[in-house]
């Protein structure tokens, strides 16, 4: 199992092409590929940890708690590191 985090906030336009991006991405994948990655969306409102670390990266990738990416989250670049 692959877990992706998107860390993001309300009402945050990058954050919803972020989401985007991944879900396309995601529905792109063959389906043994995208059956193994679970999505989590966390809010830096939310945790004051996450907010700290995070909140002028929003929105912000991890996979299986590695940095990704921020900011922009490129399709061809996420689609490589899930394996698809």
């Amino acid at each position: 199992m692959t877990a992706l985090t998107l860390i993001s906030k309300p009402d945050c336009h990058l954050c919803d092409v972020a989401r985007e991006v991944v879900d396309l991405t995601i529905a792109d994948l063959p389906d043994a590929v995208a059956d193994g990655v679970e999505v989590t969306e966390l809010s830096i409102l939310d945790d004051p940890e996450l907010y700290d670390a995070w909140w002028e990266k929003i929105p912000v990738v991890l996979i299986d708690g590695q940095l990704h990416a921020h900011w922009r989250v490129a399709p061809d670049r996420l689609r490589g590191a899930l394996g698809g």
